[in-house]
């Protein structure tokens, strides 16, 4: 009983479903991480690939779950001055990290690491959230009819 009684105690309740900014804000930091992995095997010169599991119907129609590999887009892109430029995605549009713009600039592999992780760092510190929530509303209103 003395360890148990070293230990601050507290009543606490599991929340059963997350603020809608911090489901957004965990989704797109996931998908910084995929970058920074497709990022340091391309530094290596490995490669980068994740497995999803996917539920299909057989032959004889029965339900099975397979593993298929996840197709991982880079969100880099060489520039016309010969430098890399990043472009933050949230589902299919490219936010605005600060006012016209969209991109980020750095000049090697080990920035462009450098630079997902800050990324990565800024979207769970929430400094991102208004264009998380806006490219959100502008994905949300595609969908209605």
């Amino acid at each position: 009983m003395a360890t148990l009684a070293s230990l601050k105690l507290v009543t606490a309740k599991k929340p059963t479903q997350q603020p809608p900014v911090v489901h957004r804000r965990n989704k797109l930091s996931a998908k910084v991480v995929e970058q920074i992995l497709l990022a340091r095997a391309q530094n290596d010169g490995t490669t980068f690939a994740p497995t999803r599991t996917k539920t299909v119907t057989n032959t004889e129609g029965h339900r099975v779950q397979i593993t298929q590999p996840k197709r991982v887009k880079a969100w880099w892109f060489v520039a016309e001055n010969g430098k890399c430029c990043i472009a933050i995605r949230y589902g299919s549009k490219v936010l605005e990290l600060a006012k016209g713009k969209t991109a980020i600039e750095v000049a090697s592999g080990t920035a462009l690491i450098d630079a997902l992780e800050a990324v990565n760092a800024a979207v769970i510190a929430g400094e991102l959230d208004a264009q998380i929530e806006a490219a959100s509303g502008q994905l949300r209103s595609a969908f209605v009819k």
